[in-house]
């Protein structure tokens, strides 16, 4: 099976059949396929100082040292780019790219192409540097499969073809956010059109980056763009996401949202940001305690849109809205479905106020051992909880909080074609 690498391929010139030398190649067009590798569609050759179109129905060879044109007439128009071509040299070769496996951002040194009965596509991506004395390291770091990567194409209209089958969908939001917090202001732009396309997608990746990111990512964007991620956002992080806007743009953003998400973000907004109030969510399940193990489990099946770190433990409340006890998760689970969950609730459960700060509420959930606090006003009744995992981040010294890449290895199985 015939392999070829970009970077040897850009030393050589391209010939006609008589072996005369026409021009440069300059660069390889290349069509992205959902769930296959990309094929090759043309070349872009330089002729003098024009830089023309060949069609790969023009190509008859393409070895290590030269790539053979079945004629020498050669349409000189300038070569124009057309939506959903990706360029290996200009968009892929020396850029940076995702590695999918290690969800982090590496950058391509070569491409590797081989022939196969229907055409050439690209198979490979070289990841690793050259050592400082010129010899690569290839031999021992393989040459990876390209479907382990995801290229940032600065094109938008071939980022926007590519996107509704791209790589980075395998990964998870706070891996995505990660490498976004760590992209240039280019990479970045690349990436948020990708993520555009899924705009739940859009929404977890927003929660998951540090404050100053999203803040600096949000200030680019219009203010419906904002309002379109933030109406999607969980109320507690639009409205932490709201108070790093500039002021000017705050109640424009919040006039462009819809009432049933408006609301309860104007409700976080009354609360001092380091207090109870201020770290509580809106997700929760609270019963009576009349009602049974069943319907508790029932209710926390059918809540898919709600943070799911909320639903480890089940509230009883009273005729009032009041909070009159709690159940946890694997205490309803081993239950009998039928018994009330006022027999296997805690009727003194820990709670915190609205005005309590942070350090108390750390303190009470690591004290307790609590996963869910909830918080109650003066009269008990139920206005929101606090979840370990917004604790934890309100605890943690920001200089802490850096998420670690997780660790992978690189080798890579060789390239099998179907």
């Amino acid at each position: 099976m015939n392999t070829v690498t970009l970077a040897e391929l850009l030393k050589h010139a391209v010939i006609d059949a008589k072996g005369e030398p026409l021009g440069k190649l300059s660069d390889m067009i290349v069509r992205l396929r959902a769930d296959n590798y990309p094929e090759l569609a043309g070349l872009v050759v330089r002729v003098g100082s024009a830089a023309i179109f060949v069609p790969v129905t023009a190509v008859t060879e393409i070895t290590r040292d030269r790539i053979t044109l079945s004629t020498a007439r050669l349409d000189l128009r300038p070569f124009e780019r057309r939506d959903g071509e990706v360029l290996l040299n200009a968009d892929v070769l020396g850029h940076r790219l995702i590695d999918i496996d290690r969800a982090a951002l590496v950058r391509a040194h070569d491409i590797t192409l081989t022939q196969t009965a229907e055409g050439w596509i690209v198979t490979g991506l070289d990841v690793h540097r050259q050592r400082w004395f010129g010899t690569s390291s290839r031999g021992t770091q393989p040459v990876r499969d390209w479907r382990s990567f995801e290229a940032l194409i600065g094109h938008e209209p071939s980022a926007l073809v590519r996107s509704p089958f791209g790589q980075l969908r395998r990964l998870k939001a706070a891996q995505i956010a990660d490498i976004i917090e760590s992209a240039s202001s280019k990479e970045q732009d690349d990436l948020l059109t990708q993520v555009h396309s899924d705009p739940e997608l859009e929404a977890d990746v927003f929660e998951e980056l540090d404050d100053d990111s999203q803040a600096q990512l949000l200030k680019t964007r219009s203010l419906d763009e904002v309002a379109s991620v933030l109406g999607r956002m969980r109320a507690d992080d639009a409205a932490d996401a709201i108070l790093d806007l500039p002021q000017q743009r705050r109640q424009a953003v919040l006039d462009l949202l819809p009432t049933a998400q408006r609301s309860p973000i104007l409700r976080l907004l009354g609360y001092h940001g380091e207090t109870a109030g201020g770290l509580m969510g809106l997700d929760f399940v609270a019963l009576p305690g009349t009602a049974t193990v069943r319907a508790a489990i029932e209710r926390i099946r059918s809540a898919r849109d709600q943070q799911a770190e909320a639903l480890l433990t089940i509230f009883c409340v009273d005729e009032s809205g009041a909070l009159c006890g709690s159940v946890g998760l694997v205490q309803a689970l081993q239950a009998h479905p039928d018994t009330p969950l006022a027999e296997i609730a805690d009727s003194e459960p820990v709670y915190a106020s609205p005005q309590d700060d942070v350090v108390d509420v750390t303190t009470r959930m690591a004290d307790f051992n609590l996963m869910v606090l909830p918080v109650t006003d003066p009269q008990g009744l139920l206005l929101g909880v606090v979840t370990v995992d917004d604790a934890l981040e309100a605890a943690i010294p920001e200089d802490w909080r850096r998420r670690e890449p997780q660790t992978h290895s690189t080798a890579t199985a060789p390239i099998t074609l179907a």
